[in-house]
């Protein structure tokens, strides 16, 4: 195919009372974004369409109801719920019907600027991101950094739990730190030694290469080194994140009594489970669809406070290369988290 993007400029003509105008310092390329390239994952709105959802900036201009905002650093969530319906007011703002996603509802962030809704935009203190540089780095935080903070959260995982991680990608490499912080054991599993290598020097106690490797023979020398170690044998807090159907059906495979299943990675590919294992081990599953705004502050404070680390696991290139960049990402030529900045 040639490029799958072609460069193009607009005018942004109103801001809206509640919209703010963000110059992008920064936007991670995610596997979604590869998905609607590459995969026939559909877009919410139409084409053409600017990708890009991971997205930290500046404030430039805003409506009537968010002055207070111009000039400010902020990520932009990646789902940006209305915080009004009744599922924002029940808790549940992963599925309010109005919800903005930029990049997919409305143009993202591979551009200079993005018009987005400024309720729910996180502000970044002066002193966490003192570059340019520093700001656009955090530009992860929008996704890869709290959905599994998110995921993490609704698992109820707690001090002692035992953590298995599905995939040490862009994802999974920042579960496995959030986990960490929570006071977990544990475990990555990756098909890819040097993302290993690197979880272990960041939190995983323990990781498996699974290639080639059978689904019972993983469960096995996972329940054979927790027990060598004292640890927990059932309730497992489960994390899918390899966005692959080997690893979502690995990820069910583990599901033992009481255990807990997260699936965060997102896949066309149709999976093959016995379901009837919830039922006989008592185990839940559930999905995780980003993360409620209110809760990237504290995500924010993990990365400025050291406990999540962004730089060995990201890149920034110019967004002049992202096409060149997009080609190597679907061909897995590029193992970090790209960020493009403008």
């Amino acid at each position: 195919m040639g490029e799958p993007l072609r460069q193009a400029e607009a005018t942004i003509d109103e801001i809206g009372a509640d919209e703010a105008l963000v110059e992008v310092a920064g936007c991670g390329v995610c596997h979604t974004d590869l998905g609607y390239l590459y995969d026939g994952v559909p877009t919410r709105g139409p084409m053409p369409l600017v990708l890009g959802h991971e997205i930290a900036g500046t404030v430039t201009a805003t409506g009537e109801n968010y002055q207070s905002l111009v000039g400010t650093k902020v990520i932009v969530p990646a789902v940006m719920p209305c915080g009004e319906c009744a599922e924002c007011s029940a808790g549940k703002s992963g599925i309010c019907k109005r919800q903005i996603f930029p990049g997919n509802d409305i143009h993202g962030g591979f551009a200079s600027h993005v018009l987005v809704p400024a309720r729910g935009l996180c502000v970044v203190p002066d002193d966490a991101a003192p570059s340019a540089a520093d700001l656009a780095r955090l530009a992860v935080i929008a996704d890869a950094v709290t959905t599994p903070y998110n995921a993490v959260k609704r698992s109820g995982l707690a001090v002692g739990d035992v953590a298995i991680i599905v995939g040490a990608g862009g994802v999974g490499a920042f579960g496995v730190q959030i986990a960490k912080a929570k006071g977990a054991h544990v475990v990555a599993l990756d098909v890819d030694e040097s993302r290993l290598s690197l979880c272990r020097e960041h939190g995983a106690k323990h990781t498996i290469n699974v290639a080639d490797m059978p689904a019972k023979a993983v469960k096995k020398t996972l329940r054979e080194w927790a027990r060598s170690n004292d640890l927990p044998t059932s309730q497992w807090k489960i994390f899918e994140t390899s966005g692959t159907a080997a690893g979502q059906e690995l990820a069910f495979s583990l599901v033992n009594f009481g255990a807990t299943l997260m699936v965060v990675g997102f896949t066309m590919d149709s999976v093959k489970v016995r379901l009837s294992n919830l039922m006989a081990f008592e185990a839940r599953a559930m999905g995780v669809w980003g993360c409620p705004p209110e809760d990237y502050p504290a995500a924010l404070k993990l990365c400025t406070d050291g406990k999540i680390v962004l730089e060995p696991f990201t890149e920034t290139h110019p967004l002049s290369e992202v096409n060149v960049l997009l080609g190597k990402l679907h061909n897995r030529e590029i193992k970090r988290r790209v960020i493009l900045v403008p």
